[in-house]
């Protein structure tokens, strides 16, 4: 079920000789290619690999290792390309082009001796040759000391990539390209077919060219990487669609919520929480911030945001305490979170979120994309361009407004109510942390609190921790099994908006 907050409108960015660059002449083949591709019919290239390659399972697909002295540009470079093997669930290998200073591009051919075939896997060593390909690579670069390179992309299966900053660990995916997510029919799966990694300048960022192919469309793509404290990727891609698409999902994101502070149940782990992001935030055209808490629904869900131009968006992990986690193996305190900043594309359209009920945390159970308005039709091609950035907590160093800190629903027990009714009840608490100098006397505000699908009641704000917080909190009776869209902020007497927005939804067990 869609929930639409805002109505908007816009056109959608066409591919035209104003965004294709003159000055790259590798890049516009790269996407002459893909437009020449979208008019012919697909097919999927597994580069012949062997069937023993594709049938190996989880263990020995760990026991084929990359040999780091068989890095590309090792010792050359700032950075350094170290290679995945074929095989396993990563069945449709890519090729990778080298290309130098002058231009002169060359394929880099795969070779057995790049990897080490340990035990349970010595099987696999003969089943390959130079044009087999290869699964994806990371890339290296001196994040943290000069002594040392450390790994801080990685580009692997189907259009998913991963990206951290200096201080961070990988957490949630970042795609090149989302199509039919959720949809009945089933989502398809772009993936990219081949790479070229351009030389880097000494002290520079890293650029790569990519070719993605699917069922319904061809794509090229640039990608310009600079690994910092916080890393920074400026993404620009042209899409020709082979047939109509109904939903594109432009920057999408791939996450896991297993349980968090705001879950309804208690969970049988000495681990206070679990999850690779807590929410979504996005602001829109007109500076209005919302933050929407993720969940891990009894039933698959499907939100939205929508917006004109939103001035950015993205999956947050907002709480990086590790007392709130405990965990140090998977250490989920300090996963990033990943924020866009839109600029061609973007005009009209919305930000769908995904959620699918799930007992693992070995699974990615949240999906983020941007859908334009505008659907893509058969011969169409279309103009993306985006910054994705890695940040902790809040792409803002400085928050002008309240923030959510925190969101806590419990069970409340009311005079009047049969034990029956009051199991339905639920008391929510939502905790903004307050920027220095804030207003926070619950008498100079009000609370704006609305609620479809349920009633509201004995809602009221206070301060709390010192007043460096201030605290909502109200009853919520759902109105029937159906899901609960609650929106909650804090205005002045003025009706001056002082807090981001809280966006939840409930879903009644």
């Amino acid at each position: 079920m869609a929930m639409n907050l805002w109505v908007t409108q816009v056109d959608a960015a066409q591919v035209s000789k104003d965004n294709i660059p003159s000055n790259k002449p590798i890049l516009e083949s790269v996407i002459a290619d893909a437009k020449a591709s979208a008019k012919k019919q697909y097919n999927e290239n597994d580069h012949g690999l062997d069937e023993k390659l594709k049938k190996m399972d989880y263990q020995q697909y760990r026991a084929i290792r990359f040999e780091a002295d068989k890095s590309l540009w090792r010792g050359k470079n700032d950075y350094e390309i170290q290679f995945f093997h074929p095989g396993f669930l990563y069945q449709q290998p890519v090729t990778v082009v080298t290309v130098d200073r002058s231009n002169k591009e060359k394929t880099v051919p795969f070779d057995s001796s790049m990897f080490r075939y340990d035990k349970n896997a010595e099987q696999f060593a003969g089943l390959t040759d130079k044009k087999s390909g290869f699964a994806g690579f990371r890339v290296h670069y001196p994040l943290k000391s000069g002594e040392y390179k450390d790994e801080f992309a990685v580009f692997l299966g189907a259009s998913y990539f991963r990206l951290v900053g200096k201080n961070q660990v990988y957490g949630l995916s970042a795609r090149g390209l989302a199509i039919d997510t959720a949809l009945p029919k089933g989502e398809e799966f772009p993936h990219f077919t081949k790479f070229w990694l351009i030389e880097p300048a000494k002290g520079g960022p890293i650029t790569l060219y990519a070719r993605l192919e699917s069922p319904s469309v061809a794509g090229a793509y640039e990608f310009i990487i600079d690994p910092g404290v916080n890393t920074e990727m400026k993404v620009r891609s042209w899409l020709f669609a082979r047939q109509d698409i109904e939903k594109l999902g432009i920057a999408p994101f791939t996450s896991m919520f297993l349980y968090g502070e705001n879950t309804e149940r208690s969970h049988d782990d000495y681990r206070p929480e679990v999850h690779d992001s807590d929410g979504m935030m996005m602001i829109n055209q007109e500076g209005e911030q919302v933050w929407r808490v993720l969940t891990n629904p009894a039933r698959l869900q499907i939100t939205s945001l929508g917006a004109t131009a939103p001035k950015g968006f993205g999956m947050m992990q907002r709480d990086n305490n590790f007392e709130n986690y405990l965990d140090a193996e998977a250490n989920y305190h300090l996963r990033p979170s990943f924020w866009v900043t839109p600029q061609d594309g973007f005009e009209k359209g919305r930000l769908e979120l995904v959620e699918i009920p799930t007992d693992s945390e070995i699974h990615d159970n949240i999906a983020a994309y941007w859908v334009p308005e505008e659907a893509m039709t058969a011969g169409q091609g279309r103009y993306f361009r985006y910054t994705l950035k890695t940040v902790e907590q809040s792409p803002h160093k400085k928050l002008s407004i309240a923030t959510v800190l925190r969101t806590r629903q419990g069970a409340s027990q009311l005079p009047g109510f049969e034990s029956t009714n009051e199991k339905s009840v639920r008391r929510f608490i939502v905790d903004f942390a307050l920027p220095k100098g804030a207003e926070s006397n619950p008498d100079n505000l009000n609370l704006i609190l609305e609620a479809s699908n349920g009633a509201v009641d004995q809602a009221r704000l206070q301060p709390v921790n010192g007043g460096k917080e201030l605290r909502a909190t109200f009853l919520l009776t759902p109105a029937s099994s159906n899901p609960v869209d609650m929106r909650l902020f804090i205005n002045t007497k003025q009706d001056e908006k002082i807090s981001e927005v809280w966006n939840y939804v409930y879903q009644p067990e």
